[in-house]
C-alpha cells in the first residue's frame, strides 16, 4: 500500500523540503562577492558561485521556494476559479452553459503556453503578471473537465432522486457531485503542477517572469547564459532541479490516475 502511494508521498516531502530549505542556506542568496565570482564547486561553496560571486547552492534553495511556491499558488487560484465555474456550468446547463462554454472553447483553441507568453508580454514582466497570465491560460481545461464530470453524474439515479426529494442545489453539488469531481481534478492538478512550474521557469528565462536579483530557477538560467562555456554548471544545476521537479510531479500524477482507475 505504501509503495503504491510512494510518488505522492515523495512529492509532498519534496515540496516541504523546498519550502523550508532556504532557512538552511549557508549564505545570503543575494549577497554579492566579486572576489569569489565564477568559482568552481568547493568545500566553501558546495555548487560554486555565479558571475557576481553569489553562492549557487543558496540561490538554488531560495529559487526552489520561488519557482515551486509560485507553481502551487497558480494551481490554487486555478482550482478556486475553475472548479466552481465548471460545477455551475454543468449543473445549471441551458443558455448559460452554451454561451460560457463558447468562451472556454476560445481559450482552449490556442496552446496555453502561447496565451501565457502573449499575456505576459502585454502585462509586462513580473511575478504577479506571470501568475495572472498562467491562470488565464490554464483555467479553461479545469472548467471543461469539471463540467463533463458533472454532466455525466447528474443524469444518474442517485442525483435524480436527490433532486426529486427536494434537496437544495448546493447540497446536491457538495454531497453528490463534488466527491466525484475532485478525483479527476486532483489527477489533472498533479500532472499540471510540473507543466506550470516549467511555464514559470520558461517565462522567467525569456525575461517575462522573475526579475534580477530574485533567485528563481528560470531567471538563473537566463542570467548565466553568457557563462555557459566557461562555467556550465551555472546552467546545468538549475536545469537539473527543474527537470527533477517536473519528473516527480508527472510520476505522482500518473500514479494517482492509475490508483483511481483501480479503485473505480
Amino acid at each position: 500500500m505504501i509503495r503504491k502511494w510512494l510518488p505522492v508521498l515523495f512529492l509532498f516531502a519534496y515540496v516541504i523540503t523546498v519550502a523550508i530549505a532556504p532557512a538552511f542556506a549557508p549564505y545570503d542568496p543575494l549577497e554579492i562577492n566579486m572576489s569569489d565570482r565564477l568559482s568552481e564547486p568547493s568545500e566553501k561553496h558546495l555548487l560554486g558561485t555565479d558571475h557576481l560571486g553569489r553562492d549557487l547552492f543558496s540561490r538554488i534553495l531560495a529559487g526552489g521556494r520561488v519557482t515551486v511556491g509560485t507553481g502551487f499558488l497558480v494551481l490554487t487560484i486555478i482550482l478556486i476559479v475553475g472548479v466552481p465555474l465548471g460545477m455551475l456550468s454543468g449543473f445549471i446547463g441551458g443558455r448559460f452553459d452554451r454561451y460560457f462554454m463558447r468562451i472556454i472553447d476560445a481559450f482552449l483553441a490556442f496552446p496555453d503556453f502561447i496565451i501565457a507568453i502573449v499575456l505576459s508580454g502585454i502585462l509586462g514582466p513580473g511575478m504577479v503578471n506571470l501568475v495572472l497570465a498562467i491562470v488565464v491560460a490554464k483555467w479553461g481545461s479545469y472548467v471543461r473537465l469539471v463540467r463533463s464530470t458533472v454532466l455525466a453524474e447528474k443524469e444518474k439515479d442517485y442525483v435524480l432522486m436527490a433532486v426529486i426529494s427536494g434537496l437544495p442545489a448546493y447540497k446536491i453539488i457538495r454531497k453528490h457531485l463534488l466527491p466525484h469531481v475532485m478525483g479527476n481534478v486532483l489527477v489533472l492538478a498533479t500532472l499540471d503542477l510540473g507543466k506550470i512550474i516549467l511555464m514559470i521557469a520558461s517565462l522567467s528565462y525569456i525575461g517575462l517572469g522573475a526579475q534580477p536579483p530574485t533567485p528563481e530557477w528560470g531567471a538563473m538560467l537566463n542570467e548565466c547564459k553568457p557563462y555557459f562555456y566557461s562555467s556550465p554548471h551555472l546552467m546545468v544545476i538549475p536545469g537539473i532541479f527543474i527537470m527533477c521537479t517536473v519528473l516527480i510531479s508527472n510520476l505522482a500524477g500518473d500514479m494517482l490516475r492509475d490508483r483511481l482507475d483501480i479503485e473505480k
